[in-house]
């Protein structure tokens, strides 16, 4: 970075997106107007330096800059054909690009380079939405600026919009910013230090402004019923019906679910106003296009029958479904995309929290943080007036916007487990943390179960944030803590479709040296343990209703009878016969349940690390450190297995290839002949 510009642009980008009171995720843009060297003239070259589509201010960098020259984009004033076709101004912004790279230009470029100042920023905080979604905002910005800032009438971004701001400057000079009607604020600046002390001024006088000027309970009285369950109870409740909303929520689409009960949320949907407001929608672009138009409100108290809330959310989802349709059909003309599905974003549940949902957990938890933004600007303008979001029609045009549509197919093709949630047992080192490792490459949201639940931590943490893994406790011999797993992941990502029973250890005794304590200890763990996680996993994705797969990291030694292993090996087979047992089960669930058998996977194994390998060593008279190339020479490919090949075959079974296989053995042992299927 060299332009001086282009440092204090990012710079105060940064600043002004790590603080949620001035915009929310990936909403607003900022900019700033410079010369630069033209390096084909060697002039000087006069360029807009503005945030590109998609990017997040508080994240910014310079690669997230479009950069225009600013005589071409101006230019494009003499050519602009009319509201009517504004849209093809976008186009248009490509041929103003100065230099390669740089990130695409958004619809909100015109405003940019338009307005007469030299920094602009264009954000979307609570308190200016709330101002700008008042029924009377205009009078209200009046009033709690006076002439400093001004009001802009509701209009979609895009070109005029940038003209409608660059006349209203021009015609008030006095003024700092704007507020844009039903939107976000807009303020300026001749230096950039000036432009975000002028954002700043704007933001916290309207803070001030509502909170002094507004009524101590915009959203009513709290509805006897409604109000927060104890937290104890209420996250309980929340993890059992996270599968049935997800199941819900994915009718059309396979969606991500993140849970939020902070509250802000949880007051607003204590109150009598939540029917009246939830049914307006949100306003701001940014806000419907994450949430959809409405949520579904659950009308029922906190308090009400589990299965009377379950049976409740059926019927609502077919009406939220019907009245979409509705909606798309009202507005919707021969040009539209087609529908992109009718499930809601957001659900609503009094007295336990809420439910947002996307393709990734990230879109989730932004939606559920956008309609946080929502309830705030909704409190804001009922306390101070009604808020009046912009109209139903206006909410198609920009949900349904062709340059929205263009978006969309240019996103990335998803990945082949994105959407999915895994859960792995054992997951915090060796074959168990190879496999948690390769479903999250693959898109997955995965679920780091561990007896040690400090390791379990550690290992998500090396996968990636908690978008993409969490660590949880599991005891799998133990009832209760796996049910507790369980609804840890209902909560974090809104149910489980994919689950590995890989927990496991071993002790390699002759039968007269086995005790009756190393019998039950590797039954409990392993077979046990994996019926009871396959018992769990198979509840939740049956109230799902979305399929799903389950994986046994079984052995060669369930077919295979070697020496001194009476426990281990009895236990191996107990789990390849669950996984012929359950997959006749729960084929009609289109659950589909395999198994993998694995067989000298020595090197980063956490079985063969705690005492194992030193005794199948002895068994075979080799060095503990020759035990890999041991087995590997016993074998008919002469090869190692190593961690990542049983992980490997767990992608194979459930990345979307073989969706008609089940109650399958898939051999990961380089070719053991005594252990082939038969």
């Amino acid at each position: 970075m060299t332009n001086p510009v282009v440092s204090d642009l990012i710079a105060r980008s940064n600043r002004l997106g790590a603080d949620p009171r001035n915009t929310n995720y990936a909403g607003g843009n900022t900019s700033a107007k410079g010369t630069d060297t033209d390096p084909v003239t060697d002039r000087p070259v006069e360029l807009l330096w503005v945030k590109g589509s998609g990017g997040d201010l508080g994240t910014l960098t310079e690669p997230g800059l479009a950069v225009l020259r600013l005589d071409r984009l101006r230019s494009l004033v003499d050519v602009y054909p009319g509201v009517e076709r504004e849209d093809e101004m976008v186009a248009a912004f490509d041929f103003c690009l100065h230099g390669r790279g740089g990130a695409a230009p958004s619809i909100d470029t015109a405003m940019h380079g338009l307005v007469d100042a030299a920094h602009v920023d264009h954000l979307h905080p609570d308190s200016g939405i709330a101002l700008a979604t008042a029924a009377d905002g205009e009078a209200l910005t009046r009033e709690c600026f006076g002439d400093r800032v001004v009001w802009v009438p509701w209009r979609r971004p895009g070109f005029q919009l940038g003209l409608d701001i660059a006349a209203i400057k021009d015609k008030n000079p006095q003024a700092i910013g704007c507020v844009l009607g039903g939107h976000g604020i807009t303020a300026w600046g001749a230096t950039s230090e000036e432009a975000e002390a002028h954002s700043l001024e704007i933001i916290r006088t309207a803070e001030r402004f509502l909170a002094e000027r507004g009524k101590p309970e915009p959203f009513g009285a709290v509805v006897p019923g409604h109000e927060a369950l104890p937290e104890a109870e209420r996250r309980h409740r929340a993890a059992a019906l996270a599968p049935v909303v997800r199941g819900l929520a994915s009718t059309d689409r396979p969606q991500v679910g993140h849970f939020t009960d902070s509250d802000v949320v949880l007051d607003f949907l204590a109150r009598e106003e939540l029917p009246r407001l939830a049914a307006l929608g949100t306003s701001c672009p940014d806000h419907f296009l994450r949430t959809k138009v409405r949520p579904l409100v659950v009308d029922l108290p906190g308090t009400a029958p589990l299965e009377d809330v379950v049976a409740r959310l059926r019927e609502l989802h077919e009406e939220y479904r019907a009245e979409y349709a509705a909606y798309y059909e009202r507005h919707a003309t021969p040009d539209s995309p087609a529908i992109r599905g009718a499930d809601p974003a957001i659900v609503l549940v009094p007295g336990v929290g809420m439910f947002s949902f996307g393709a990734n957990k990230q879109t989730a938890r932004v939606a559920g943080e956008f309609y946080v933004n929502a309830i705030n600007v909704m409190r804001g303008a009922e306390s101070v007036s009604t808020y009046a979001p912009i109209d139903e029609s206006e909410k198609f045009r920009i949900e349904y916007w062709a340059l929205e549509e263009a978006k969309l197919q240019r996103m990335p093709k998803p990945k082949p487990l994105a959407s999915r949630v895994a859960l792995v047992t054992g997951a915090a080192s060796g074959i168990g943390k190879a496999i948690a490792e390769r479903l999250a490459a693959e898109g997955a949201c995965v679920v780091v179960a561990d007896l040690d639940p400090a390791k379990a931590t550690d290992a998500a943490a090396g996968i990636g944030g908690a978008d993409v893994a969490i660590g949880v406790a599991a005891d799998v011999s133990d009832a209760e803590a796996v049910a507790a797993a369980f609804r840890e992941a209902c909560l974090a990502f809104g149910g489980v479709d994919l689950v590995v029973n890989n927990a496991g250890l071993s002790i390699s005794k002759p039968l007269l040296e086995t005790t009756e304590q190393d019998w039950d200890l590797q039954h409990d763990v392993m077979a046990k343990g994996s019926f009871l996680v396959s018992r769990e996993a198979a509840r939740i994705m049956i109230e799902q209703g979305m399929g799903g797969d389950v994986v046994y990291i079984s052995s060669k030694n369930s077919l295979f009878a070697g020496p001194n292993n009476i426990a281990y090996g009895a236990t191996k087979a107990d789990q390849a016969h669950q996984v012929r047992l359950l997959a006749a089960e729960l084929g009609p669930h289109q659950i589909r349940v395999n198994g993998i058998n694995p067989d000298g996977v020595v090197r980063g194994s956490g079985i063969f690390a705690g005492g194992w390998g030193a005794s199948r060593a002895a068994v075979y008279g080799v060095k503990e450190e020759e035990l890999g190339e041991f087995y590997a020479q016993r074998t008919l490919l002469k090869r190692e297995v190593l961690p990542e090949h049983v992980a490997d075959a767990v992608f194979a079974l459930t990345g979307g290839e073989l969706t008609r296989t089940t109650g399958l053995h898939v051999p990961v042992d380089s070719g053991v002949a005594a252990a082939f299927l038969r």
